[in-house]
């Protein structure tokens, strides 16, 4: 059965994020497994004189202990009893919460990770640049992000950002294994500058490479212009209603006609108003249209 991570720091950020995942997941038939990422105390933590058994089960107690806040929190959250549902519980001891995340998430092969984030805000780099910013860099599968200020937890329109590199294909065709239960749309969205024309032939050529090597029915292609990438897709949000974003992330750092989609990449990942799914190119190597 797939598998979808969630992990949770108990903050409000992570609660709709949660429902978000549980409903993801049922409607996906998946499998969610609900973590936490802890660290041990240190020995000399709650110090104390008293008389204490000469062989504690320290990491028993500890995990019993973060389980079962764990499990109280999803209970709340989701407002029934995890017995009931198709959720697992678990604790995770590690001194990085990006480490632990990621270990669990190659030990289960998840499906995709998903984690709260902050809304848009005066320290959103700060955000995005810790937890979220790394596992973005180096999960391997897809992270997707959640705001606290998403008010819907469906999932009917998607735009997926591209500068039509080789790996975009490949994390489309993943993207639409996701999406498929939704019958979601998948906007295919280029955003060129304005000295980068693509004729209509050029788009019909695209068009068909995509729907020879992509197998969706709900698909379209959308190619816009402008030197100000940020800006065009914030406004195509609202005239397309879109209800998530996908983005392939790029760890290169070579001056390349592909600064401009990096650019918006680095935008979009500190934009904080629309749940964000981010395929690492890393996990796709090349995808070949020929």
């Amino acid at each position: 059965m797939k598998t979808i991570l969630f992990a949770t720091d108990y903050s409000k950020n992570s609660e709709l994020a949660l429902k978000y995942a549980y409903n993801m997941s049922t409607k996906m038939k998946a499998k969610l497994l609900v973590i936490h990422v802890f660290d041990y105390p240190t020995m000399l933590d709650h110090l104390s004189l008293e008389a204490e058994d000469p062989f504690p089960d320290i990491e028993g107690e500890t995990h019993k202990k973060h389980n079962a806040k764990l499990t109280a929190f999803s209970e709340r959250v989701l407002n029934t009893s995890v017995a009931t549902i198709n959720i697992e519980i678990e604790s995770i001891e590690n001194k990085s919460v990006v480490k632990g995340i990621i270990k669990k998430a190659n030990e289960i092969n998840a499906l995709l990770i998903v984690i709260g984030i902050k809304g848009l805000s005066e320290i959103r780099e700060i955000i995005m640049g810790s937890t979220a910013k790394n596992l973005i860099e180096n999960a391997p599968c897809p992270v997707l992000t959640i705001p606290n200020n998403v008010a819907n937890t469906q999932i009917k329109t998607i735009i997926y950002a591209t500068d039509f590199e080789d790996e975009d294909f490949g994390a489309i065709n993943e993207l639409v294994e996701i999406v498929k239960p939704f019958n979601a749309k998948i906007k295919i969205l280029h955003i060129s500058p304005l000295d980068k024309t693509i004729d209509k032939s050029e788009k019909k050529e695209i068009e068909a490479k995509i729907h020879e090597h992509i197998v969706y029915p709900n698909l379209e292609l959308d190619i816009l212009y402008s030197n100000d990438a940020f800006k065009t897709l914030k406004s195509y949000f609202g005239t397309s209603n879109a209800d998530l974003i996908a983005m392939l992330e790029r760890r290169s750092s070579s001056f390349s006609s592909k600064v401009f989609h990096r650019d918006l990449v680095k935008r979009l990942e500190s934009y904080g108003k629309i749940p964000l799914l981010s395929f690492n190119s890393k996990n796709y190597g090349i995808f070949h249209l020929e």
